[in-house]
């Protein structure tokens, strides 16, 4: 689902080359705000409550809200969603309000938001903390598999270079890309936040009915935290092909949970800091 707005926004700059300058046209990547907002039951009644606001480049909102409500724990599946719209209450309609109908409204847990959010939040937790905050979740270490070639594996930067239209007139813009083990690209999506990248490829696997992702990796542009360690794991991914460095706790959640992180990856090489097996030879 791409939303209505653009992706992309033109701007005037002032171009200084050799010791002179002169005005000109560019094109930058649009950032604005996305509210999640879930229909709730409290008191009796039907209500609506924000669980969030991320600023992400619009497109593909309803893969964003369906991928984050499920990698930070607060649905557990496709089927716990009925619809979701952008907010129809005003004129012209919002396009930076996504309303989600919950299958149960009843049943949400709003104290999920408080312990959920703790958890994933960079300030202030420890690694043990947050590794442990997984494991109460739920999540456990993913089976063995895929098995992905060294070949494969060195042609992913390339393969998520030419597929980001976004970054080719803007130069400012992150990608995520759902490979299958042979390194075709099953799906790809930009956006300004890592994150948002992550949860857009996770959110259109869950709306395709497609959770657990057991035979594909993730692959990203940018660095590898444990936000997107924990959002792989929550999908089922057991592999990760970061361009950029991994961080100490993304390596920490690849060992735990059984998965595979491959960093600095570049057309002669990369480094596996965690599940050698699944990388072939």
């Amino acid at each position: 689902m791409i939303s209505p707005k653009r992706s992309t926004s033109p701007v005037e700059v002032a171009r200084h080359r050799d010791g002179s300058s002169k005005s000109d046209r560019d094109v930058v990547t649009v950032e604005e705000p996305l509210e999640i907002r879930l229909e709730v039951l409290e008191a009796g009644h039907t209500v609506e409550k924000s669980v969030s606001v991320t600023m992400r480049t619009p497109g593909d909102d309803f893969e964003l809200t369906a991928g984050f409500l499920f990698t930070e724990g607060l649905i557990d599946g496709r089927d716990a969603v009925v619809d979701l719209s952008y907010c129809q209450d005003e004129e012209p309609q919002e396009y930076n309000i996504v309303t989600v109908r919950l299958r149960d409204p009843a049943a949400f847990d709003s104290s999920l938001l408080t312990r959920n959010f703790y958890m994933t939040s960079s300030c202030g937790v420890c690694g043990k903390a947050s590794l442990e905050a997984i494991e109460i979740r739920g999540c456990e270490p993913l089976p063995d598999g895929p098995r992905v070639s060294a070949d494969v594996i060195r042609s992913v930067p390339e393969k998520l270079r030419r597929a980001q239209p976004v970054f080719d007139r803007t130069g400012g813009i992150h990608a995520a890309g759902l490979f299958e083990p042979s390194g075709e690209l099953v799906v790809l999506r930009e956006d300004v936040g890592r994150h948002n990248a992550v949860d857009k490829v996770i959110g259109h696997e869950l709306l395709e009915g497609r959770i657990p992702v057991t035979g594909s990796f993730l692959a990203v542009s940018g660095r590898t935290s444990f936000e997107i360690m924990q959002k792989a794991l929550a999908a089922g991914i057991s592999m990760v092909v970061a361009v950029g460095a991994p961080s100490s706790l993304a390596v920490d959640v690849a060992d735990q949970f059984n998965m595979t992180l491959v960093g600095f990856t570049k057309p002669d090489g990369f480094n596996v800091y965690a599940g050698s097996s699944r990388v072939g030879s």
